[in-house]
């Protein structure tokens, strides 16, 4: 395989992981205002976004051992060693890639990141408002370790308009 046929598939692969990103902020935006109806949807999004990229991903591992053959490289190589091992403009335009990849890579890990401490917060939300409802203690008790404290078990006002 020929650098352009590799670097058409790189920035396909690019392409896929900044749609994802866009999926995970979109994941991200309806876990902060609260709106649960549509995460479902959100998450298969994500889900299918995260098919083709690995389908692209085998096709970009296929493309960099051809190429690495060409090259005189072993199979397997790094962007870097590719860039290392190709001429300009070639080299100048994998070292974009290889920026760009890492770039996203970082931005897509932060996503989930933030993704998943507002999903850990939102079940410890409701776990907790479950828990004053039904009678299962105050929610501001609260151990130096962090657990709950248990708390008298009484009668509970619950306003109905809300």
């Amino acid at each position: 395989m020929n650098p352009v046929e590799t670097s058409a598939i790189l920035w396909r692969q690019r392409e896929l992981l900044s749609l994802l990103l866009f999926k995970l902020e979109v994941e991200s935006l309806l876990l902060a205002a609260g709106r649960t109806r549509w995460l479902g949807s959100a998450t298969y999004e994500v889900e299918l976004m995260l098919e083709r990229i690995q389908s692209t991903e085998l096709l970009r591992a296929a493309a960099v051992d051809e190429l690495a053959e060409t090259l005189g490289l072993p199979p397997g190589p790094s962007l870097a060693a590719l860039t290392d091992a190709l001429d300009e403009p070639w080299s100048a335009v994998f070292a974009e890639h290889r920026t760009a990849l890492a770039t996203l890579s970082a931005e897509i890990e932060s996503a989930v990141e933030a993704n998943r401490d507002l999903l850990t917060s939102g079940r410890r939300a409701v776990a907790e408002a479950l828990r004053v409802v039904r009678g299962g203690g105050d929610s501001s008790l609260y151990r130096a370790d962090g657990s709950t404290a248990p708390a008298a078990v009484g009668a509970r006002l619950v306003d109905e308009a809300l």
